[in-house]
């Protein structure tokens, strides 16, 4: 009755809009595909291979109490900050590297909305905007969140990076549906459409910078509709493949800005094809970064164009897309290609950080590593939500049932992805719609 009363809602409401509304968009509301949008049906991997809803639950609780509530020497990420005018305050850190980071402060919003945790959820994003988000109108990053932060709020970075802006809009979307909206910071819909806006409009504003003339832009590319690595305007802009979410572009399609929902009805396209693209023919291993045309894009940064940290997120991304939306059956083949490659590599042995072509590289010098993470063995098994090898899937799924909850230094990445996917796999990562 709800998902029925879902898209009756989205057909309505684009058809009011149609006459308005320039050309660019579409004339019919989207295609709803066949996945857990128009069903209202989540697999849950964990069931199917014989475990309890009751162990499930348990699983993702205790991974959740350790994360955010656990030893906060060993374990936990989440720390509460006291308070403000607006409430209670609380942000996720990257323990390695000492800092607060817009990629884990939206995870963490996303992570609270799905698991029901109102409180936890305010706190982070009062956080977020109590300290990293730019109000300055002359700033260039203005209407932006600064993606590295020091513990006390100050600003490591006045840059940006979209995939923290993306994780934030959705997840205050789904708040928004869940919760309703509050007054201030709290109206989740009206702050989810402002940064949503800006994502999409905002205007290029410079200013001079440490190291020279300091411009940026909005956060997608116009032609073709594509998220960019960041917002800074530059010769030859690119992407990073882990930071396309078709599933949720799909939904702003439907609860976005009325102006913007043929963009990201055509962006969900535009990333479906653009995975194909980019990964490698054989082993289904996406570039950290990549041009446009899906190529692999070398920056300063070491190993920017092999399957890196960032990279270990494309598979998780495209296999969601399937599971909620299934309208691009190539997802299933990506799927059967990463996990095949990882199988021969061995199940509970592979490494971080590979060529395209599935050669094992070093790691990233000064940082530690862990020689199989968790993190990986977490999105790896999220691809066996759009993989046809139900034994093979499952190999995936055990692996992660039996991986330890991450602790101690490499906590953060690690243990929010790891998170994630028990959500994922276990049924407990879902669409809110409007009640």
């Amino acid at each position: 009755m709800f998902q029925k009363s879902l898209n009756r809602r989205a057909l309505l409401s684009v058809a009011l809009l149609v006459a308005g509304v320039p050309g660019a968009l579409a004339k019919t509301a989207p295609e709803d595909g066949a996945g857990a949008y128009a069903t209202g049906k989540y697999r849950n991997l964990f069931a199917e291979d014989g475990h309890s809803s009751r162990a499930i639950k348990a699983r993702i609780d205790a991974a959740y109490q350790q994360l955010f509530h656990g030893d906060p020497q060993t374990q936990a990420i989440a720390f509460a900050a006291g308070s403000n005018a607006d409430g209670p305050l609380m942000y996720v850190t990257d323990w390695a590297n000492h800092d607060v980071r817009t990629e884990g402060m939206s995870y963490g919003m996303m992570i609270t909305v799905q698991l029901g945790k109102k409180a936890e959820f305010d706190a982070l994003w009062n956080w977020a905007k109590t300290y990293m988000y730019i109000s300055d109108p002359k700033a260039p990053s203005y209407e932006f969140f600064a993606w590295s932060c020091k513990t006390d709020g100050t600003h490591n970075s006045e840059g940006a990076a979209p995939d923290g802006e993306s994780y934030f809009a959705m997840a205050l979307l789904f708040a928004s549906n869940r919760w309703g909206d509050g007054k201030g910071i709290y109206d989740y819909h009206a702050e989810a459409d402002k940064l949503l806006r800006a994502m999409v409009h905002r205007q290029v504003i410079s200013a001079p910078g440490k190291y020279g003339p300091h411009a940026v832009g909005p956060m997608v590319n116009q032609d073709p509709p594509m998220i960019l690595f960041v917002p800074e305007i530059m010769q030859q802009p690119f992407t990073d493949p882990s930071y396309h979410l078709p599933a949720f572009y799909e939904l702003w399609a439907r609860w976005g800005p009325a102006e913007d929902r043929a963009f990201w009805a055509r962006a969900a396209e535009v990333s479906r094809d653009f995975f194909v693209r980019t990964t490698h023919p054989k082993t289904g291993l996406a570039p950290s970064y990549a041009n446009f045309d899906g190529t692999p894009h070398q920056t300063r940064f070491p190993q920017s164009g092999e399957f890196g940290y960032d990279a270990w997120r494309t598979a998780s991304n495209w296999s969601v897309d399937w599971s909620w939306w299934r309208k691009a059956p190539a997802e299933q083949q990506l799927s059967d290609r990463i996990q095949s490659f990882f199988a021969s590599q061995g199940i509970n042995d592979y490494g971080p950080v590979y060529t395209l072509d599935g050669k094992l590289l070093g790691t990233t010098p000064g940082l530690t590593h862990e020689a199989h993470p968790a993190g990986l063995a977490g999105t790896n098994a999220v691809a066996g939500l759009a993989a046809t090898d139900r034994a093979r899937a499952k190999q995936f799924t055990d692996a992660l049932w039996n991986t330890p909850i991450p602790s101690g230094q490499n906590r953060y990445y690690d243990g929010m992805l790891y998170l994630m996917s028990l959500m994922h796999l276990g049924g407990e990562f879902r669409i809110w719609g409007p009640q």
